[in-house]
């Protein structure tokens, strides 16, 4: 079978997901749930291998076989782009591609709302992040936030991204949008960041805020004037400024939770479940607006207060994720097992009532 067919097959299936694994059959993530494309048919080495290098340049194959891991982007005109992994594992070729659809999703169909996008379209400075597991959506939140921008949403802005490999393709319509990927346009987030500084940049999208120097780098463009909007893998809002902090040595870290309150904007960390009628998912989002009160917390090291504070704001559009996780069941619009592995609030776990 061509890799062609298996990558139709998953957007027929409307699958986020396709695994290529010797052992193991196609395997599609559709809604969150695992489906084989044919339970008899198991890969070997050589099948795994083949449909693979399908998709590699005699270039990308060179660098694969020298690194044994391989990240890159793969775009089948008129179907999907796909965001792909190519790694070993126990000596043999995998590889997991993640579908990334051509149309970027409007912020009504992704559930930002209204209230939510006139706040970050405001913010002119400042550092936004957009947290959450693997797979819980944060680059299609912000490709759609950024294409909101794009098409007459505000002032028109020069956009800067640097990605991992680029997802979501952008075209320059009211804003201007260069979008660097890093292996080919840029050799890491840090230059790729040092650079943009100088190229008269309104928004920075970093695809990832992975180390130290580069969240030493964003905190600087930030705090310079710029809107800097990046993505961490945490899941609520008090563990997204921990672990900036953290990762700094800690006779640093009075004078990062400063600047951290000067420049942090907001942060939105979201979780996708599956839809009770199983037509899709569904996004369940906390968000904090970064106000005086919470600035002061942050100052102050009072974070495991943050949770408080939220909970005080909701007028301002802030929302807690078991608040949002609740409101999503109680619409009926999800199951309780999707809501109960999640909750964190023991009280409102122990007030939560299977329907």
């Amino acid at each position: 079978m061509e890799v062609l067919e298996i990558l139709r097959e998953s957007v027929e299936r409307q699958a986020s997901d396709v695994i290529l694994s010797a052992g193991a059959p196609v395997t599609f993530q559709v809604h969150g749930a695992l489906e084989s494309l044919d339970p008899e048919w198991i890969l070997s080495p050589g099948e795994t291998q083949d449909l693979v290098y399908q998709f590699l340049t005699m270039e990308q194959r060179k660098l694969f076989e020298t690194e044994r891991e391989l990240d890159l982007g793969y775009h089948v005109p008129g179907l999907a782009r796909f965001r792909v992994s190519v790694y070993q594992q126990k000596g043999t070729v995998a590889a997991v591609l993640r579908l990334v659809p051509l149309l970027i999703p409007d912020t009504e169909s992704i559930g930002l709302t209204d209230r939510v996008l006139m706040q970050l379209v405001n913010q002119t400075h400042g550092l936004i992040l957009v947290t959450g597991p693997t797979g819980s959506g944060k680059s299609t939140t912000i490709a759609s936030f950024l294409e909101h921008l794009n098409t007459r949403h505000g002032v028109p802005k020069h956009i800067v991204t640097l990605e991992d490999p680029i997802e979501f393709v952008l075209r320059s319509k009211d804003c201007v949008i260069d979008q660097r990927e890093l292996g080919l346009d840029t050799f890491s987030y840090v230059r790729g960041l040092r650079s943009a500084l100088r190229q008269m940049p309104h928004v920075i999208f970093v695809g990832e805020m992975r180390d130290r120097e580069t969240m030493e780098v964003a905190l600087t463009a930030a705090e310079t004037g710029n809107l800097v909007i990046s993505t961490l893998s945490t899941q609520s809002a008090g563990k997204t400024v921990n672990r900036i902090i953290d990762v700094f040595p800690v006779e640093h870290q009075a004078e990062i939770r400063t600047r951290l309150a000067l420049t942090l904007k907001a942060v939105i960390s979201q979780v996708l479940l599956r839809r009770r009628d199983g037509s899709g998912r569904i996004c369940a989002r906390e968000i904090m607006f970064v106000n005086a009160p919470i600035s002061n917390l942050i100052r102050e090291g009072k974070i495991h207060q943050l949770n408080n504070a939220i909970g005080t704001h909701y007028a301002e559009g802030m929302k807690l994720l078991d608040d949002a996780l609740l409101e999503l069941y109680n619409q009926e619009l999800v199951e309780y097992l999707e809501v109960v592995t999640r909750l964190q609030d023991p009280e409102k776990l122990r007030s939560l009532r299977r329907t």
